[in-house]
């Protein structure tokens, strides 16, 4: 099947000990993505993964849906199942919130219910927005009762994972400057991924494009005239008054001036600005943490410094109905008989080339190293062994599985038959992979489908194995909750020693720091600025948020 590896199954002979069961291959496109809604009949499902013990959270009854106060409850549950029913899959966060965030985030709410689209709020600041940008003065007087209100747009990049990551720190900048978060969605890749975030029937998170003042969003770069870098370049930040819009270019190709974003000069000047586009290819919540004007207020946040991604993340990103049935059927089909779910997640750079025989080498290694998998066996028990041994022995044995996200199907292959043809002692391991794609296309939208489900389900894991410099994989640890084990970039094609190490933070990598003094206008090191962000262990030029 396209997209996936064959539906089949493996019987163990009399040669393989009876304790070590099938490593099954399971195809998430050819089993899971038949459906693609979700219905009332799958609850049963659901209730059958808590009635054996496997739910995340036990018993239904003591489930927290709204995750501590985290999420809020005036949605329509129907509209967005995950929204209600991801703390019945992934481990309780072990991570508190603080009291703050949750007031932030209702009174952000309340203020996306009065600007955001189709609101008249909403409707005056684009005619007003419009008419600046004719040079007329705006005929909409603004009387005492009216809001005026803020926006920053989000406009995609290339990567889901790099589009996950770079939406939650705009929506933190939202929150930061009482703004409002849009985001741009030029094509349809981004279509039928994520339900809407916030609640509130009359408006939506997503910018519409019809008889929208700015055009050309999708091809603004770093040479765009109007990007806060090339204003202060030409000596434009005070301008008086604000510009109508700017644009803030923080792609890993921006210049000194576009840095200047993390600087107290590019805040003043953005402060007046009612209407920003915002482009970026980064996690760059570190950098705001050098802004001393938020300061005070990103320690009210976020007490624990390394969870900002963590929180934000499961208040954010909530896969539509379709998402969440691939995931959910998938884990409940395979996955949940499992007392143990290890997430492994494979990418490739072609800048960090390593063979497929090396890369599962290093897998392996990483495994038994830190005991992550069960050790194989050689011998074998003799075939006249007793039946009555050899069901006790079924008994006593644990199930682990498996699950392998990668673009390549190799590592299913190496991993699965080692296990088959070997076993382990009092373990029964079974390997998963949902798809093996080849390529990465994030500019189809069933690629992205796919893409999200594998995020969920890395989420649900119990221990997790990651790629250095993967966005999807830190998405997947931030969603999890866990510090995952990293398997680091090869050295000269080979496996490095050692060939992974656990985590510092479950915080992604900032992986394109500015590196910029403000004062000196120069270069400078970012990770040594503050005590709590730190050069990251997997990207020597990224700064990263630590505890």
């Amino acid at each position: 099947m396209e997209g996936g590896k064959p539906s089949t199954q493996r019987h163990s002979s009399g040669a393989v000990r009876p304790i070590v069961l099938v490593v099954v291959a399971v195809s998430l496109v050819a089993v899971l993505f038949m459906a693609t809604r979700v219905s009332p009949g799958c609850r049963p499902l659901l209730k059958a993964v808590y009635q054996q013990g496997l739910g995340r959270a036990g018993p239904s009854a003591t489930a927290d849906p709204l995750l501590g106060g985290l999420l809020s409850p005036d949605f329509d549950d129907r509209s967005c199942l995950s929204r209600s029913r991801a703390s019945l899959y992934r481990q309780p966060s072990l991570h508190n919130l603080s009291s703050h965030l949750v007031s932030r985030l209702r009174r952000y709410e309340s203020l996306h219910q009065l600007c955001g689209p189709g609101t008249p709020a909403y409707s005056r600041a684009v005619a007003r927005l419009r008419e600046a940008m004719d040079g007329h003065a705006s005929s909409n007087s603004t009387s005492s009762s009216d809001t005026e209100c803020s926006y920053i747009i989000w406009t995609p990049v290339e990567g889901l994972g790099n589009r996950i990551l770079s939406t939650a720190s705009a929506f933190l900048y939202a929150l930061l400057t009482d703004r409002v978060l849009l985001v741009h969605h030029p094509a349809d890749d981004l279509n039928d991924m994520f339900c809407e975030p916030f609640p509130g029937s009359n408006t939506t998170w997503v910018l519409p494009e019809e008889g929208f003042p700015i055009q050309g969003i999708k091809g603004l770069n770093v040479r765009t005239r109007e990007s806060l870098g090339n204003a202060l370049g030409r000596g434009e930040g005070s301008r008086d008054p604000p510009a109508p819009w700017l644009y803030v270019h923080l792609q890993t190709d921006y210049k000194p001036d576009d840095r200047r974003f993390f600087c107290d000069d590019g805040q003043e000047t953005l402060r007046g600005v009612r209407w920003l586009v915002l482009r970026s290819d980064n996690y760059f919540v570190p950098g705001l943490f050098f802004l001393r004007r938020y300061e005070e207020e990103l320690v009210r946040l976020f007490p624990r410094r390394d969870t900002v991604f963590h929180h934000l993340g499961r208040y954010l990103f909530h896969p539509s109905n379709t998402v969440w049935g691939m995931a959910t059927r998938y884990y409940s089909s395979y996955l949940a008989p499992a007392e143990e779910r290890v997430g492994i997640q494979v990418r490739e750079f072609k800048y960090a080339r390593i063979s497929a025989d090396q890369r599962y080498k290093q897998i392996i290694s990483c495994a038994s190293r830190e005991s992550l998998l069960p050790a194989v066996e050689n011998a074998t028990l003799p075939s006249s062994a007793s039946a009555h041994h050899q069901e006790q022995e079924q008994e006593q044995t644990k199930r682990k599985a498996v699950l392998i996200v990668s673009l390549n199907g190799d590592y299913y292959d190496k991993l699965s038959s080692l296990y088959y043809e070997h076993g382990a002692a009092a373990v029964t391991v079974s390997v998963f992979q949902p798809t093996h794609l080849g390529t990465q296309h994030s500019e189809k939208r069933q690629h992205n489908q796919k893409a999200l489900a594998e995020i969920v389900l890395l989420s649900f894991s119990d221990v997790v194995v990651t790629s250095a410099q993967s966005t999807f994989g830190y998405v997947s640890q931030g969603l999890a909750g866990l510090r995952p084990w990293v398997l680091m970039l090869p050295v000269d094609g080979k496996v490095p020693d050692p060939p992974c190490r656990l985590a510092s933070t479950i915080e992604p990598c900032f992986m394109k720091a500015p590196h910029y003094d403000c004062r000196t206008r120069g270069d400078s090191d970012n990770g040594k600025v503050l005590p709590y962000i730190r050069q990251c262990e997997d990207v020597s030029y990224g700064v990263q948020l630590v505890e």
